[in-house]
């Protein structure tokens, strides 16, 4: 039977997906290449009510490709509200556990041709394992953490995914130490609030958990998808300034550049921790990248307040920011402030944003031109290898072969988004 899966949301949402795809895999189901299939799984996300529109769209779509087909739809939407989910052609409806379950429940559904509803109280969920072997060759994510509880005002994550549960730490280096052993270069931290890890352990945080994967032999890179500003301890600091094994890029997000508006949006510190910390993890890595998240348009963000966010953020020197216009999403606490921002605002805004960023970016790239770098190809295409170094700038290299080692090259110009480079070393 053939399989496809619709990913929506987050990393953490494709690392689950990948898992379900491993799962199916190795029970001999196929995946199907083109948009027809006998199982369909959309994974779904709820972080704005946008999000869980289309992961609706997506169901809908789906029934109405092979009515006949197992309709699998799990995720953060049908945690929030499963009854969303409860459409006619629906055989199994899943919250945020019981995805590495699959393959059981698939079975459980052909057999007895009812359709299945597990939804548990997520407050209370324990850490499902999972573990994950099916990826390319250059870069694999590896899920440590699930849970928030940081309830920013704008953001319902937390009700959709739950407390801070961390995975075994044990488990964790098992699945990358056979990662890197089956020829993995690259290895990305990721969870829902992945520097939270090991908040709901004794004696064990995420920098112990840092310094035992360092410990593993051939791991060449390793990468945090993302981390809280107000986690980046001492602790953190410290591994940093022992291993480079760790990359030069960290995603931090900042979120809005204006105190008015972090304090609006529940977020824990203001812009002067923020620009402090900076600095900090300058000191130990002057040449670092530092990507953010931001949220545009929030509520009560006057123009002037906007403005400060834009020298915030130009003070910072960002390589790069991932620029989102607030979006509404019902049930959370940003649904019942005041002055909310009109569309035509918000994609001006944005629009502002994505230009500011652009130009921080090329600025980065230009610092290394006519430097040796590090990068790992991980496609080639038209006779060139395209990868990323460890400070995530894009490499595209000229090369008579696809080679997926590590390769030595020189930055020779900034075409953006590319940095153009020679190879030094085959």
């Amino acid at each position: 039977m053939k399989f496809k899966i619709y990913t929506l949301g987050c990393k953490v949402n494709t690392y689950e997906s990948n898992v379900m795809r491993d799962k199916l895999l190795n029970a001999n189901y196929v995946e199907s290449d083109d948009d027809l299939a006998d199982i369909y799984i959309i994974n779904t996300c709820t972080v704005t009510d946008t999000s869980a529109h289309k992961s609706l769209k997506m169901i809908r779509h789906c029934i109405r490709k092979n009515n006949k087909a197992v309709i699998v739809v799990c995720g953060c939407m049908t945690q929030i509200e499963p009854n969303k989910a409860k459409l006619p052609g629906v055989s199994i409806i899943l919250g945020n556990k019981y995805k590495s379950q699959i393959v059981e429940l698939i079975s459980e559904y052909q057999k007895n041709k009812t359709t299945i509803v597990k939804i548990d109280d997520i407050m209370s969920a324990s850490f499902e394992h999972m573990v994950l072997n099916n990826f390319n060759r250059t870069r694999a994510f590896v899920k440590v953490e699930d849970g928030c509880e940081n309830y920013c005002s704008y953001c319902i994550i937390p009700y959709a995914r739950g407390k801070v549960r961390s995975k075994d730490s044990k488990i964790i280096l098992e699945e990358i130490t056979k990662l890197v052993q089956d020829g993995h270069r690259e290895v990305v931290l990721t969870g829902i609030h992945t520097g939270h890890y090991g908040g709901d352990l004794i004696n064990y945080n995420f920098s112990n958990l840092l310094e035992d994967i360092l410990k593993i032999n051939g791991l060449e890179r390793l990468r945090i998808s993302s981390i809280e500003i107000t986690e980046i301890d001492k602790n953190i600091l410290d591994v940093f300034k022992k291993s480079k094994i760790i990359v030069d890029h960290l995603h931090i997000p900042i979120q809005s550049g204006s105190d008015e508006i972090l304090k609006l949006m529940n977020r824990k510190y203001d812009k002067t921790y923020f620009i402090n910390k900076v600095k900090q993890i300058r000191n130990i890595r002057p040449e670092i990248s530092l990507s953010t998240d931001l949220i545009v348009g929030f509520p009560g963000e006057t123009d002037e307040l906007f403005n400060e966010t834009v020298e915030t953020i130009k003070q910072i020197k960002f390589s790069k920011i991932h620029v989102f216009p607030f979006s509404l999403r019902k049930g959370t606490k940003a649904e019942s402030l005041p002055n909310h921002l009109d569309e035509v605002v918000k994609k001006s805004r944005v629009k502002t944003m994505i230009e500011i960023s652009k130009e921080l970016e090329i600025d980065y790239m230009k610092k290394f031109i006519n430097k040796d770098m590090s990068f790992i190809p991980e496609k080639y295409v038209n006779g060139y290898l395209i990868g990323h170094t460890g400070n995530y700038l894009l490499i595209k290299a000229k090369s008579d072969c696809a080679i997926f080692d590590s390769l030595n090259v020189k930055i020779k110009k900034v075409d953006y988004p590319y940095c153009l480079a020679e190879i030094i070393n085959v």
